[in-house]
């Protein structure tokens, strides 16, 4: 599977707009099950309210729907979800509600709060990239460990795990096109006494990119 982005935690925000309270929540999810899990949660959280305009879309079932949750049509689901489709984010579900202020904002200023919502949600929770990720480790004698960690460090590497008996044993997590790179650059700075002994891959989550 390609790298795709998608949301990294779930989030709240909220803002005020015209005496309109706004609310958006964004949670990621791997399937429309979890999406409408997700959505039903905060229908209950927030069921006094008769806008929950929500969005959500999925890579892998190549699923996106959306709802203006009884706003006036085009003025709050699709606002909401081409926040997300602009950067083209997917695996989330993000639900925006609207307690009314008394005071009608128009479809331009519906449009406008909705899209906010979205960029709110999705600024607290993070981007990450999900993506083939190799697992591996190395290792290397103590003289050697305060520079191979400000090497991974600087090369976007995760330090899973450290086993420090009569050698330093590290565990290490990074984007799979980047283990090639990274044996060369150990291989160099530790003039071959540390090597690379890749434990197996995955897909999952990267912040790092």
């Amino acid at each position: 599977m390609e790298p795709y982005k998608l949301p990294i935690q779930t989030a709240t925000t909220e803002f005020t707009e015209k005496k309109s309270r706004f609310i958006s929540d964004i949670s990621p999810v791997s399937s429309e099950e979890e999406a409408l899990a997700f959505l039903n949660s905060i229908r209950e959280k927030y069921r006094e309210v008769s806008h929950n305009v929500y969005a959500y879309r999925l890579k892998c079932s190549n699923i996106c729907r959306y709802s203006d949750a009884g706003e006036p049509s085009g003025t709050a689901g699709m606002p909401l979800l081409e926040v997300f489709t602009r950067q083209d984010i997917y695996d989330f579900c993000c639900v925006a509600t609207r307690y009314f202020g008394g005071i009608l904002l128009g479809s331009g200023g519906l449009i406008r709060a909705y899209a906010k919502c979205g960029s709110l949600a999705l600024e607290a929770s993070g981007v990450g990239l999900m993506r083939e990720i190799t697992v591996c480790t190395t290792t290397l004698p103590y003289s050697l460990y305060d520079n191979v960690k400000r090497m991974l460090n600087t090369c976007g590497v995760d330090i899973v795990l450290e086993d420090f008996g009569v050698d330093v044993m590290l565990k290490l997590s990074l984007a799979s096109e980047g283990v090639v790179e990274l044996e060369r650059n150990l291989t160099e700075l530790s003039a071959g006494r540390a090597r690379i002994t890749v434990e197996g891959t995955r897909m999952g989550v990267w912040s790092n990119y």
